[in-house]
C-alpha cells in the first residue's frame, strides 16, 4: 500500500515538473520579444546587432530622442484619446443593447448575436472601402472621429456577445425581486447589473482599449498628417534624425514606451479580465 502511495505520489510530482517547465517555457517565448526589444533600445549604434543577451553598455539616447519627438507626442496622445473614446462609447452602446438581447426573447435575437460573431471573424481588409467611402459621406477624413468609428465596428460585435453571454449568467430572481418592488428598467440596470457586471466591464473596455490602440490599417488609411496618426502608424513611419543612420534603437525605444501602457494596465486589472471571460461562458 505505502509502495502505491509513493508511486502515485511521484507520477503527481513529475506531471506538476513537466506542467511548471511548459509554463515556464510558452512564458519565455512570450517574454523574449519584449525582453529583446528592451535590451536593443538601451543600446547604442554600435552595438545594436550585438547578440549579447544582457548588454554590456546602456545608453538613454534612444528614449531621450523619442521624448523629444513631436509627432511621437502628437500620435502617442492621439492614441491614447481615441482608444479610451472607443473602449467608452463601446461599453455604452453595448450595455444597452446586450441588456434586451440577455432579458427579453423576440424573434430574430439569436440571429443578431450571430452576426455580431460573425463579424468580427471578418479581415479588416474586407470592409475598408465601405468604411472609406462612409468616412468621405460624413467628411471626418483625417479626424480622431474617423478613427473612433472605424474602430468601434471591430470592437463592439465581441463586446455585445461577451455582454450579453455575461448578463445571461445574473439569476433573473434578483431582478424580479427589484421589480416587484417598483424598480424601473433604467433602476435595475444601473443599481443592479452595473455593479456585478464589473469584471465584464473591465474586460471587455480593456480588451476594446488594446484594439484601438494596436490598430494599424484603418489609422494608416483614414488618416494623413502626423497631428491626426495614432502610435501604430507613427512607429511605421518612424526614420529617426539625420544624425542616426540606423534608427532601430529608436523603433525598438518608441515600442517599449508604446507598450508599457497596456502591460501596467493588464496586470492591474488581470484578476478582473479572468473572471470576465470565465463567468459569462458558464450559461449562454
Amino acid at each position: 500500500m505505502v509502495v502505491v502511495e509513493n508511486k502515485w505520489k511521484y507520477k503527481r510530482l513529475l506531471k506538476n515538473i513537466v506542467f511548471c517547465a511548459l509554463c515556464i517555457l510558452v512564458a519565455a517565448c512570450c517574454l523574449f520579444p519584449f525582453y529583446w526589444a528592451t535590451v536593443s533600445s538601451l543600446r547604442g549604434s554600435a552595438d545594436l546587432f550585438s547578440t549579447e543577451i544582457f548588454p554590456s553598455r546602456i545608453t538613454l539616447e534612444n528614449y531621450k530622442y523619442v521624448f523629444s519627438d513631436v509627432a511621437f507626442g502628437y500620435s502617442f496622445l492621439n492614441s491614447a484619446i481615441v482608444a479610451t473614446l472607443t473602449s467608452l462609447l463601446t461599453l455604452a452602446v453595448c450595455l444597452l443593447a446586450a441588456y434586451p438581447l440577455a432579458r427579453y426573447k423576440f424573434t430574430g435575437r439569436k440571429r443578431i448575436l450571430m452576426i455580431a460573431l460573425s463579424v468580427t471573424t471578418l479581415p479588416h481588409v474586407a470592409v475598408l472601402s465601405g468604411m472609406f467611402e462612409m468616412i468621405r459621406i460624413f467628411n471626418i477624413y483625417n479626424e480622431k472621429s474617423a478613427l473612433i468609428l472605424a474602430y468601434m465596428i471591430i470592437t463592439v460585435p465581441f463586446t455585445l456577445w461577451v455582454m450579453t453571454n455575461f448578463m445571461n449568467s445574473i439569476p433573473k430572481d434578483i431582478e424580479e425581486a427589484a421589480i416587484i418592488d417598483g424598480a424601473s428598467q433604467y433602476t435595475v440596470l444601473t443599481k443592479i447589473f452595473l455593479p456585478v457586471l464589473g469584471p465584464a466591464i473591465v474586460t471587455t473596455g480593456l480588451l476594446a482599449f488594446i484594439a484601438a490602440w494596436n490598430e494599424f490599417l484603418f489609422a494608416l488609411t483614414f488618416t494623413l498628417t502626423n497631428q491626426a496618426r495614432t502610435v501604430p502608424v507613427s512607429l511605421a513611419l518612424f526614420s529617426g534624425a539625420s544624425q542616426h543612420e540606423l534608427p532601430y534603437g529608436l523603433i525598438m525605444a518608441a515600442s517599449v514606451i508604446v507598450t508599457l501602457p497596456l502591460v501596467l494596465l493588464v496586470i492591474i486589472f488581470q484578476r478582473r479580465i479572468i473572471s470576465g471571460l470565465t463567468t459569462g461562458s458558464v450559461k449562454g
